[in-house]
């Protein structure tokens, strides 16, 4: 089954990431990290809102204080107040290391699952310096004994949180691991070595389903719980970045975009990269975890 994605709004992002759904004020949420700019927008009317962030926000999660947000920035974790623009510093993060972070999702237990890539010099290549870390609701910060990343992406969990998926995009493979108190016993889930595009941001669906959207490959592919391929959705634009489940039947799929190293011939043939795009799909979603802690 293929569907296509349409363009719902036409944002312009460098880089547009982190796409969640929030199910009390039916709106999404993005980052472009480039910008450093927070991305509200309201289907329903159309409407958008955008918050400054001091650094490049990477990702981020709802809180279950409706009133703050958890923020991923480049240099570590932060609460954000969405009214009053207060910032209150949470933990630095791989301070002595060339890497920002990235890649953040909630688990099903309320705790913030992120990871790092490695930002390098000039004339260097990239190499896995990073790593992946859990942020608990009493603000501790572990990391998780997972293989060093060099761009981590794909973060995401099955409907009953046993699974975590991620990857290193440079690799081009979404692995998969046992989740809980303890995380281990990792393995290939899917292997996109040998065909275009790379594995950037993921999502879930109720039925276990990993969606995953494909840079330089234009499209998101839907996997069945045993990585089999199952649907692709043509996005038209060459770098759709992640996805999330959103509407009232949590049966839309909107997805980011990005506009990052494409020249300008390249912008001239995909004049809506960096926008948002959306495609209902006969899926459903679930609602976006909350992150249980609170600012101190």
């Amino acid at each position: 089954m293929s569907l296509h994605a349409r363009l719902a709004l036409e944002a312009r992002n460098t880089l547009g990431e982190g796409v969640t759904w929030c199910v009390r004020s039916q709106s999404l949420y993005w980052t472009d990290i480039h910008q450093s700019v927070l991305w509200r927008f309201h289907p329903a009317d159309g409407s958008t809102r955008h918050w400054s962030m001091p650094e490049r926000l990477a990702s981020f999660a709802l809180c279950e204080d409706a009133d703050w947000l958890l923020l991923g920035l480049e240099s570590g974790l932060a609460f954000y107040h969405l009214e009053s623009g207060r910032l209150v510093r949470i933990a630095d993060v791989e301070a002595e290391l060339p890497t920002r972070l990235n890649d953040g999702a909630c688990d099903r237990q309320g705790r913030f699952v992120f990871g790092t890539l490695h930002e390098p010099a000039t004339g260097e290549k990239r190499y896995a310096a990073g790593g992946f870390y859990r942020l608990h609701a009493d603000l501790t910060l572990e990391k998780l004994p997972l293989e060093s990343v060099a761009i981590s992406n794909s973060i995401a969990f099955s409907p009953d949180g046993s699974v975590m998926y991620y990857c290193d995009s440079m690799t081009r493979i979404v692995r998969r691991c046992h989740y809980g108190e303890h995380v281990g016993d990792q393995r290939i889930h899917i292997d996109l070595s040998h065909q275009q595009g790379e594995p950037d941001g993921s999502a879930v669906d109720s039925d276990g389903g990993l969606w995953n959207a494909e840079w330089g490959a234009g499209r998101v592919v839907r996997y069945t719980p045993d990585g089999k391929q199952d649907l692709v959705i043509s996005v038209p634009t060459k770098q759709p970045t992640r996805i999330a489940f959103g509407g009232e039947r949590l049966n839309t799929l909107y997805i980011t975009s990005a506009r990052d190293g494409l020249s300008a011939e390249a912008l001239m043939q995909d004049p809506y990269a960096g926008g948002l795009f959306a495609v209902d799909v006969p899926f459903t979603g679930m609602p976006e975890p909350l992150f249980a802690g609170r600012p101190v």
